[in-house]
This record gives structure tokens, C-alpha cells and sequence, in this order.
């Protein structure tokens, strides 16, 4: 099964990013679906039920104070080759860390990590400098939550979309 650790979007926040992908200027390819936006701590990829398994047990091994996330940028990976738009979520990078260091006998620690929620891949655009300078423009209000938990997660990857299932829920200290 493909596998991720991730933080789920409130409601409230997710109304407001959809306003974000309204304005966001015309592109080739498509819009993250707002019931599939979340902040991947980690990536694992296809691992097995034993596997699963073990990473289970670790992460529920975590003792981490829940904290305030915010979303306070947007931006892309690379000018060059503009393929995924995103926003950058600020102030997760201690529970990822945790996270990396407990799976650390399983899977190789990130070599850096950016918290981001990809609102949309970009397959093409009609001129890169003007849809850049027109992301630039966009206007991001404070969005802030509270991170109560994280989830370990499965994608089902379908022609439509792709489809995340909860595995198990870790909840953080209050």
C-alpha cells in the first residue's frame, strides 16, 4: 500500500484555500481537490501490512504538544518548470523531525523539509512570467489552526483522483 503521514486541513481553513484556487490565473492541469488538501510530514511509499505494522507501533510511541500551524505564503518549486503550486504552512517542522527520528531505522530521515499543502499541478501554462508574477500578487489572510493530531495514510490512486484513507489516527498532548 502507498503510504504518507500527513496533518489534516480544518473546514474552515480548506473554505478559504478554495478561494485561493480561484484565483490562482489560468493553467493546463488541475486543482487539488479540497477534500483531498493536507500537509505531508512524511512520505513512505509502498510498504506491506508487516511494515505498516511497525511504523504503527512507532508513531504511537510519540509524545508531542499539540501547537499552531499557519499558512502564510504561496509559491511554487521551481520558476523554471512551474508544475505544483503551493501554499507554505509554517511551524511544523518539530513534529516532522519527531517523526523522522522515530522511523529513522525504517526509512531515511528527510534530507529537508518544506511544510506545504500543494493546491494545484500545474501541467502548462501560456506565459510562465505573467502567471508567476500573477501568483505573486495573491493575497494570503491569516489562516491559523490548531494541529491536534496527525494521521498515518493510505492513497488509492484511481483514473478520477486520487482517494486517502485514514490507517490510524496519532493524537498529540494537550
Amino acid at each position: 500500500m502507498r503510504t504518507f503521514i500527513s496533518i489534516e486541513i480544518p473546514e474552515d481553513i480548506k473554505r478559504e484555500i478554495l478561494k485561493i484556487q480561484k484565483e490562482l490565473p489560468e493553467f493546463r492541469g488541475k486543482l487539488t481537490e479540497t477534500d483531498n488538501l493536507h500537509l505531508t510530514l512524511k512520505f513512505l511509499g509502498e510498504i506491506n501490512e508487516k511494515k505498516a505494522e511497525e511504523v504503527r507501533k512507532k508513531l504511537r510511541e510519540i509524545k508531542f504538544n499539540k501547537f499552531d500551524a499557519e499558512i502564510d505564503s504561496i509559491g511554487v518549486f521551481s520558476e523554471k518548470f512551474v508544475r505544483i503550486v503551493w501554499l507554505h504552512v509554517s511551524n511544523c517542522e518539530e513534529l516532522q523531525k519527531e517523526i523522522d527520528e522515530k522511523l529513522s531505522e525504517l526509512f531515511e530521515k528527510e534530507k529537508r523539509f518544506m511544510g506545504h499543502l500543494t493546491i494545484a499541478r500545474v501541467k502548462s501554462v501560456k506565459n510562465k512570467k505573467e502567471f508567476l508574477e500573477k501568483i505573486s500578487q495573491i493575497k494570503i489572510s491569516e489562516m491559523k489552526f490548531v494541529v491536534k493530531n496527525f494521521n498515518l495514510k493510505k492513497s488509492i490512486l484511481t483514473e478520477e483522483k486520487p482517494f486517502y484513507e485514514d490507517i490510524e489516527a496519532y493524537n498529540l498532548e494537550i
